[in-house]
This record gives C-alpha cells, sequence and structure tokens, in this order.
C-alpha cells in the first residue's frame, strides 16, 4: 500500500475557488466508475489467484476500500491505474474505523463470508442522502443459508458447515447494492441463485463481466433477472473498470451551462442515453462515436421536466447537477426525485447563489434566472459539490465551495480537469 489517506480527511479545510464566466472548450478523459470500482475491489476478498484491475479511480472512496481490505489481509500495489491484488483474508472482522466512512464497506460482507465462513462488520457510514438501509442484503445473505444477527453495531454473519446454497431472491424494490451483494455471494455457492427484480445499471453489468472471465456462470445482467450457476473457484484475471457515466455526464453539463464546447473521451455513450437525450432536449447539441460524446450549447437552456429512476431512466446521481443547468433556464420546470428523500440538500446553496428553487416533498419547481451569483456555499454530498462547482462556474465573481472532501470522493482529479477546458478553478485552504 502506497497511500496516505491524511490526503482526503474529511476535516480539511480546503476549499474551491471558482471566477465564473469562462466558456469551457476542448476535451477531457473520463476516469473509471467509482459505482463499479468499489464492488470489483472487494471481488479480491473470493479471487484469490493473481486479480488485476485497471482504470481505477484514485479516489477518497477506492484508497479507502483498498486500506479496508488491506487491514483483512488483501494485499494491493497501485501503479498508475492499476491495481494488483493478491493473498486472501487473514480475518473475518471489518475496522469500524473504516467502515464508518463511506457506505459502499457493506459490499464485504458477502464476498467475506463466502471466503470465511463468517464475517463482522460495523455498520457503514457514507453520505446523508437519504434511507440506504441494509436490510436488502441482510435478506439476500440470509436467502443464501447464512445465519445474520446484529449486535454493538455489528452485522455478524456465520456460514453452516455445508457453506452457502443458491437460492431465489426476489427484491420488493430494486436495490443497486443489494444486487451487486447477492451477485458477489452467490457466484461461489452451491447451485443456482436467481435474482430477480435485480438492478440494471451499467456497474452491475461490468461486476458480471469481471465474474464470468474470472470462471463464473452468470446471465441476465442489465436485466431484471439475473442467474448465477455457482463455480468452485474463481481463476486470475485483468479487468478495466467500466467509465464513470456520472463524471460523463457531469462534464457535459459543464458544457451546456458555460455555452461551450467539449469532447468527453473514453465512455460507453449508450450507458447515458436517457441523460443525453433530456439534454438535447434543453437546446445542447449531442453528437455520439463509438467512444465518445461532443456537447456544445450557444444560448440558455430550454427548461424540461425530468424525474429521477433507476437505470436506463435519468439517474439520481445526475438530478442535482441537472438543476443547476435549469437555474438558468429560460423558463420553469419540475424536477421530480424518486429514488432518494434528502437528495435535495443543494438547494438551499443554490439559492444562496441566486437561484430561485422552491421544493414540495420530492418535487422541487425551478424558475430560471439570467444569471447566478457567486457566494461562499458548503457541499452537503458527492453529487451536491459537483452542482455547486457547475453553479460556480456561470456565477458572476468567484464562489467558494466548502466541504469539497465530499468531491474527492467520486471526482478524479477534476480542478485539473476543468481548468484544462479554461476553467478559473483553484484549490486552496
Amino acid at each position: 500500500m502506497i497511500f496516505n489517506m491524511d490526503n482526503f480527511d474529511q476535516n480539511s479545510n480546503e476549499k474551491i475557488f471558482i471566477t465564473g464566466g469562462n466558456k469551457l472548450y476542448g476535451d477531457v478523459n473520463i476516469s473509471g466508475a467509482k459505482n463499479a470500482a468499489l464492488p470489483l475491489m472487494a471481488l479480491s476478498l473470493i479471487i484469490n489467484e493473481d486479480f488485476r484491475l485497471s482504470n481505477v479511480p484514485d479516489l477518497a472512496d477506492t484508497r479507502l476500500m483498498l486500506k479496508l481490505l488491506d487491514d483483512l489481509g488483501i494485499k494491493s500495489n497501485w501503479d498508475n491505474g492499476q491495481v494488483n491484488f493478491n493473498g486472501v483474508a487473514q480475518k473475518d472482522e471489518a475496522s469500524y474505523e473504516l467502515v464508518r466512512q463511506m457506505r459502499a464497506s457493506i459490499l464485504i460482507l458477502g464476498p467475506l463470508l463466502a471466503s470465511q465462513g463468517s464475517a463482522k462488520v460495523p455498520l457503514p457510514g457514507g453520505c446523508a442522502i437519504g434511507s440506504r438501509p441494509i436490510d436488502l442484503h441482510v435478506m439476500v445473505m440470509e436467502a443464501l443459508g447464512a445465519n445474520i444477527k446484529f449486535d454493538s453495531g455489528f452485522i455478524i454473519g456465520s456460514v453452516p458447515s455445508e457453506g452457502l446454497r443458491g437460492g431465489k431472491i426476489n427484491f420488493p424494490k430494486i436495490s443497486v447494492g443489494a444486487t451487486e451483494s447477492a451477485i458477489m455471494t452467490a457466484v461461489l455457492a452451491k447451485g443456482q441463485t436467481i435474482i430477480s427484480n435485480a438492478a440494471q445499471e451499467p456497474e452491475i453489468v461490468d461486476i458480471v463481466t469481471c465474474l464470468n472471465k474470472a470462471g463464473a456462470n452468470i446471465v441476465g445482467e442489465g436485466s431484471n433477472t439475473i442467474i448465477i450457476n455457482g463455480v468452485k473457484k474463481l481463476k486470475k484475471l485483468q479487468h478495466d473498470v467500466v467509465a464513470d457515466r456520472i463524471e460523463a455526464g457531469s462534464f457535459a453539463i459543464a458544457a451546456s451551462i458555460t455555452m461551450g464546447d467539449i469532447e468527453i473521451k473514453n465512455i460507453i455513450p449508450k450507458n447515458l442515453e436517457k441523460f443525453l437525450k433530456t439534454l438535447e432536449y434543453t437546446g445542447s447539441k449531442v453528437e455520439i462515436s463509438k467512444t465518445a460524446i461532443k456537447i456544445c450549447a450557444s444560448k440558455r437552456p430550454i427548461p424540461y421536466n425530468i424525474f429521477t429512476e433507476e437505470h436506463p431512466g435519468f439517474p439520481t446521481d445526475l438530478q442535482a447537477q441537472y438543476m443547476t443547468l435549469m437555474t438558468i433556464a429560460d423558463g420553469k420546470c419540475k424536477i421530480s426525485e424518486n429514488i432518494f428523500e434528502n437528495r435535495f440538500m443543494h438547494v438551499p446553496e443554490l439559492i444562496r447563489m441566486g437561484a430561485r428553487i422552491s421544493v414540495n416533498k420530492q418535487i422541487a419547481t425551478v424558475t430560471g434566472v439570467n444569471y447566478l451569483k457567486a457566494a461562499k456555499v458548503m457541499a452537503s454530498d458527492l453529487r451536491a459539490s459537483m452542482c455547486l462547482i457547475l453553479g460556480g462556474l456561470v456565477a458572476l465573481g468567484t464562489s467558494e465551495v466548502d466541504g469539497i472532501y465530499h468531491l474527492d470522493r467520486g471526482y478524479e482529479n477534476l480542478e485539473n480537469k476543468l481548468s484544462d477546458l479554461g476553467a478559473n478553478i483553484r484549490r486552496s485552504r
């Protein structure tokens, strides 16, 4: 391990300063997806031979996951986005100090049970954007034969002597994390597992692609039914993490909101199909090629209503950024948030910048203004931090964005990427 987690201290008083008004031009390469990298890294608990991941984004969350795995006994070496894993878990209890910092830590529960036969994982932390209960993860483990109990803030699991067994898992609601847990836990279970009402996100497809390369027998990824026929062992492999569609969407909005022209490279455009169609409805020109999209705009956006949905619908992780675009639209629109109940915490901060937004339960009404004004604002979560930076790109004056440790959880090298496109942006204490 070569990381220094102090670089991502949540108590850091670093801020980002943005002077608005510059149109963004040029091209940008998109990093690997955090939401794919984290579960892929957890696979190191069950792939004990040479396991290499490429295109891993250098983020606070990926560093934290590596530190968590290292604490369990999985050694790793990082070199320019490639992580080589080796070794096997030496213990079954995850560190409270590490798990409390990241909700995705729950993803180690299933692989730990599969590899160790037991697991003790603290209840996880993460962004406070609404209820994301772990009951579906527990449901998965129990459906596959594990015994689960809770004690003193820990999830404690054990596997019977005959091991995990395949089962039928019918989710009462779609959950990306629980679908990932089901796949990772069932891949080494005896017999067949059928997951109904499964999440269809591209990150799920990426996990299945990786596991099938390692010798797994999984079909149905990208649909609402996934079938897993358990195997005895997974073999060594190398896998590239899928490109981050949320980062790509964020840069697409940066082009639209600044009335610029950006080519966004190293992506899979079909993973953003609904979002890109929406962007076209707002007046932006969208050109799509095999591994890139080009976004350009020449006037204020046209207001267009959206509602967030599970994939392939409009992503909740782009709702905050899209709202910022609509704050300078030529008219009024409604934004409905159907995934997380607390995902409008960025609204008061946008209002500080002069936005006109009203919220009624899960619907925000945004009335466009001619311009935003620079302000001191505080990021409440990962996507909110990006929405405030987008606001700063078009605000009159210099904005100051605090709480940017959230940003470091999900956007790799953001200031440099934006600077290369012409933004006036810097990080300072």
